[in-house]
């Protein structure tokens, strides 16, 4: 029997080895570079969650006020029936990922037992003045698996250190360690310049405080009006500017000063990765009052389209009542709300289509890179075009007629913010038209335009930053707002209540064991 000698030239097994790594890499496409500037894994992670609760509670929601004195008397801190697993299972149950809390607003009462203070739970008769409400909602959401934020209120209107510019600093951060150290993974802490006028002048060590939160807590990410990691949109109506760049300059804004519409629109030049967060309250005030009453689902649907829909999070204030509990009716709107988006985000209408392409990159039989990618969920397999092409365009056979009057287009965030400018054209006699014009597309767009009927569409970037990336397409029908067309392009939604009364009447039971206020 012949025998094959093995050889022991090294010449030889370096050229095998090398066509071995050549054959390897002929096979597969290598992807584009990224384009700086580029999310953080903690960045990414908070907006890949797109909806967080805000918790207002406090000393304030048994004063009937928004901004505390700072000396109302602890013991009117009782609330009788305080279920923190209650509000970590609607955040659940309703499709919030995160619950950012309270700790300690303007007043300065803790609503944990801290080491610094008295003015806090333990000087209360809740729990016998054993009682820690960060604890509590800290064993809550990882019971049911939310994510765990907090407020520490910069402003203290009780402390008597305040004013004193070292003094405070060091309380302050006395404090925020004491909350960063004792309740598991913290992945928000929100912060922000509020200080009513004629306050003692104070300055906050902001850039310390940043970097002993990111010490201590290194996959938190922190909101100011200006970053670090995340910044304001710039109102608290929840609604995010049509145009909305998660870049910026971080040195053009600042904590407290006038960012609009810098902050607003984002800088298609900014040097920083600094995305934005809507915050709104699902009543008119921020902590409760029992004369108010929530908003609609109908108008927090409007708020999602403009915010989440915006490459933005929305962050949506739901403040426990008197007894500790979220009242039925805000918890009965946000069951409405997550069936309104059930409804219509359930089903792409163009899941099914031939998808192509002016180009794909690596060549038209590349599945890496294929359009087909823009059916599949998620930002992390993507349409990209041959380099230096003169155009960018990806084509859909829906197959059949199908009537739809939302689109959502995404981009692969983790490889840069890259399109400036786009449309979306669909096919009609023979011509194509255009149904809407848009600027920027980031983690999420979403654009509502009256209802139309097409088997055909193409969507088309007109001006990008770099090669455009696009990871989603989806065409959807909303039965429930009302689009009407007013000057030319420009769209404004209305909202037909009516139609959600099926809604309420389906998630009525929800409030069967909830106290109400």
């Amino acid at each position: 029997m012949a025998m094959v000698e093995r050889t022991s030239n090294p010449s030889f097994v370096i050229l095998l080895l090398s066509l071995t790594l050549r054959l390897s890499f002929s096979s597969h496409t290598l992807p584009p570079l990224p384009l700086p500037p580029l999310p953080s894994a903690s960045q990414l992670s908070w907006q890949l969650g797109e909806l967080a609760l805000f918790l207002h509670f406090g000393i304030n929601t048994f004063t009937d006020s928004e901004w505390g004195t700072g000396v109302a008397d602890p013991s009117v801190f009782a609330p009788t029936a305080l279920d923190a697993r209650q509000w970590a299972r609607v955040a659940a149950e309703t499709g919030f990922v995160r619950a950012v809390f309270t700790a300690k607003h303007h007043d300065g009462f803790c609503l944990w037992p801290s080491e610094y203070t008295n003015y806090s739970v333990k000087s209360s008769p809740w729990r016998g003045g054993r009682g820690d409400v960060v604890a509590e909602l800290a064993d809550a959401t990882k019971e049911f698996g939310i994510e765990l934020g907090i407020y520490l209120s910069p402003w203290d209107r009780h402390d008597s250190c305040y004013g004193d510019t070292v003094k405070y600093n060091e309380y302050y951060l006395a404090q925020m360690t004491e909350l960063l150290t004792r309740y598991g993974e913290i992945k928000e802490v929100f912060l922000d310049g509020a200080k009513g006028k004629g306050e003692k002048d104070m300055d906050y060590l902001f850039n310390c405080w940043f970097r002993v939160i990111h010490q201590l807590q290194p996959g938190a990410v922190i909101f100011t009006d200006a970053g670090p990691d995340i910044r304001w949109i710039g109102d608290e109506d929840g609604f995010a500017g049509s145009t909305c760049w998660s870049l910026l300059n971080r040195s053009s804004v600042k904590i407290g000063g006038d960012n609009e519409p810098y902050a607003t629109e984002g800088d298609q030049f900014g040097q920083d990765w600094l995305p934005a967060e809507c915050d709104v309250s699902i009543r008119d005030s921020w902590f409760w009052h029992k004369t108010e009453h929530p908003k609609s689902a109908i108008s927090l649907l409007n708020i999602y389209y403009k915010s989440v829909g915006r490459n933005c999070l929305l962050i949506l204030n739901v403040p426990p009542n008197s007894l500790g509990l979220f009242s039925s009716e805000d918890v009965q709107v946000l069951h409405e709300f997550a069936e309104l988006r059930r409804t219509i985000f359930s089903q792409n209408l163009a899941q099914d289509a031939i998808v192509t392409a002016s180009s794909t990159r690596g060549g038209e039989g590349n599945s890496q890179f294929a359009p087909s990618n823009v059916l599949k969920d998620g930002i992390y397999s993507y349409w990209a075009p041959e380099d230096y092409q003169a155009d960018w365009i990806i084509f859909l056979d829906l197959g059949q007629p199908i009537t739809f009057n939302v689109l959502q287009v995404q981009e692969p965030i983790q490889m840069g913010q890259r399109v400036i400018e786009f449309h979306v054209d669909l096919l009609e006699d023979g011509e194509w038209n255009t149904i809407v014009n848009a600027t920027t597309i980031g983690y999420k767009r979403l654009l509502q335009f009256p209802a139309v009927k097409a088997q055909f569409l193409r969507l088309l970037v007109d001006k990008s930053r770099a090669d455009p990336l696009i990871s989603y397409f989806g065409a959807y029908l909303d039965p429930y707002s009302i689009i009407n067309e007013t000057h030319g392009s420009s769209w404004q939604a209305s909202f037909n209540d009516y139609q959600v009364i099926s809604l309420k009447k389906y998630y009525s039971s929800v409030n069967s064991s909830i106290a109400v206020i």
